[in-house]
């Protein structure tokens, strides 16, 4: 019990003197001078120590409204009437001196009236006159004046029968009183609070160690309040970036760090950037898989017209690469369609073709890319692509191995990995990489090959070994981040937000 006693805050130590004699959460505000927040948090406090049980019920409260506060102040409207009364006779003087509204003189007028506190008489014109109960109530407060005296807000069944027909009567008038239904909180003291209200409740323990009160000693001879660290407190959400957000900002400085350099491309791409340019033909049934939205308005796109001329004869008859191409007739207008883009790979072919390029060079983009989809756990119409280019002379697979084992090692912080053959349209050879999880396994993180000539040469202008890759880095954030939910990735629920692991 002394421990338990030396540990209560100032706030805990003030309520808890007034609990044998309060129980009410109002009740207990006025006693103590507390705040209604400060109040609320020593109760909780007071019953995660087992020092006090907190009831809570639903109950009809009484407080004052706009006039109600008005009147407490400056007097009820019908008692400055009848103070007015003596000056004046007629209603409008009455109004004027009693500076009162129009509205609040008609409503005094009918309760003066009521209480049989005046007279009317209709000559000329209409003069009010006092009664004899009127000269009585000039000397007495009303029922009323009475009631706005009273400590508010109120419990609505403490009220006594005359204090409910005061209540009854200015609920009719405008905005004096209000009731609503609110939150009625008790304290009760345990079998513990009981106890320790038997105990010595000091007031001077120290509550917080200063660099003055070390430099003087004053603390010596003195006792310090014990703190319980297991208590609990109000959570603090302190501002932070989206959970996927700052995983994409740590991939960014990972490849930044590897000596990449960012390279990005537009949203609204053209066929001929996301496909055309990377030697994937027009009628092949691998554009199927990319599902692409294309855009209504503007339906097509400006390119330059020498580049798609390259492109074409890419196509058409291999470019002079040694190849024959696709031996089709490229559709130059369909290349210019507009489309959301489907592949970050389209930001690899904008660089090869870019003026910007150094060589030797290595490049990568984390690139948001859109393919039309059913929506699930593991499916959503818009991902994130991470993938790049590595742009070198001599560059060959033993060097794409390479690149792939340090990817597994930075991503899935693994050196266990698989690299099995692939298929991709714009590389030859092609390969796909796969890593094994210390938790989840085998997991494919993304597909890799060496450029093809026939994408390189039209573009670049010469033909030199590209190690290209790409990594879904949706799912390694899942696996990242432990979620079991794509769609959690980009969630707006701030609940979620602000609980999400962030790594």
């Amino acid at each position: 019990m002394k421990k338990l006693a030396e540990s209560l805050n100032p706030a805990e130590r003030k309520v808890l003197k007034v609990l044998n004699n309060f129980s009410s959460f109002y009740d207990i505000m006025k006693a103590t001078g507390l705040k209604d927040i400060e109040i609320a948090r020593t109760l909780q406090w007071l019953q995660n120590k087992g020092i006090i049980k907190v009831k809570e019920e639903q109950k009809e409260t009484v407080s004052l409204d706009e006039n109600g506060q008005k009147y407490l102040e400056h007097g009820m409207p019908e008692k400055r009437f009848l103070e007015s009364i003596e000056k004046a006779s007629t209603i409008p003087e009455i109004t004027r001196k009693s500076g009162l509204s129009n509205e609040e003189a008609a409503a005094s007028l009918g309760a003066l009236r009521s209480k049989n506190a005046i007279e009317i008489e209709k000559n000329k014109e209409i003069t009010i006159k006092l009664t004899e109960h009127g000269k009585h109530l000039l000397k007495h407060p009303m029922p009323e004046e009475n009631f706005l005296k009273e400590n508010f807000p109120k419990e609505l069944g403490t009220l006594n029968q005359e204090e409910k027909f005061v209540l009854e009567a200015l609920r009719k008038r405008k905005r004096i009183v209000k009731v609503e239904l609110s939150k009625s909180i008790s304290a009760e003291l345990t079998e513990t609070g009981r106890k320790l209200l038997k105990e010595k409740i000091e007031d001077n323990l120290i509550e917080k160690l200063t660099p003055s009160l070390i430099k003087t000693a004053a603390w010596k001879g003195k006792k310090f309040r014990r703190f319980d660290v297991r208590i609990n407190v109000p959570s603090i959400f302190a501002g932070r970036k989206q959970h996927y957000r700052r995983f994409l900002d740590e991939v960014r400085q990972k490849f930044v760090g590897l000596g990449f350099k960012e390279m990005a491309g537009p949203l609204v791409e053209t066929d001929f950037w996301d496909m055309d340019a990377l030697f994937m033909p027009q009628f092949h049934s691998a554009r199927d898989i990319h599902q692409a939205y294309y855009i209504k308005e503007p339906k097509y796109g400006k390119l330059d017209e020498n580049l798609v001329r390259k492109v074409k004869d890419s196509h058409e008859n291999g470019f002079n690469t040694g190849s024959k191409g696709w031996r089709y007739n490229f559709d130059v207008k369909r290349t210019h369609r507009h489309m959301l883009r489907t592949q970050g790979t389209a930001c690899s072919a904008r660089m090869l073709a870019s003026k910007d390029i150094k060589i030797p060079g290595k490049y990568f983009a984390i690139s948001r890319c859109f393919r039309y989809d059913v929506v699930d756990a593991t499916h959503f119409p818009e991902f994130n692509q991470t993938e790049g280019i590595i742009v070198e002379e001599g560059l060959n697979f033993r060097h794409l191995k390479s690149v792939l084992k340090m990817f597994a090692e930075e991503f899935a912080e693994t050196d266990q990995i698989k690299i099995t053959p692939g298929y991709f349209p714009f590389t030859e050879p092609s390969a796909e990489l796969h890593a094994k999880h210390p938790e989840l396994g085998w997991i494919e993180l993304g597909g890799s090959g060496i450029f093809r000539p026939e994408v390189v040469k039209p573009l670049l202008g010469k033909e030199i070994p590209v190690l290209a890759w790409g990594i879904g880095i949706d799912r390694i954030a899942m696996f990242k981040l432990g979620i079991k939910d794509i769609r959690q990735l980009f969630s707006h629920n701030l609940e979620f937000l602000r609980n999400a692991k962030v790594v």
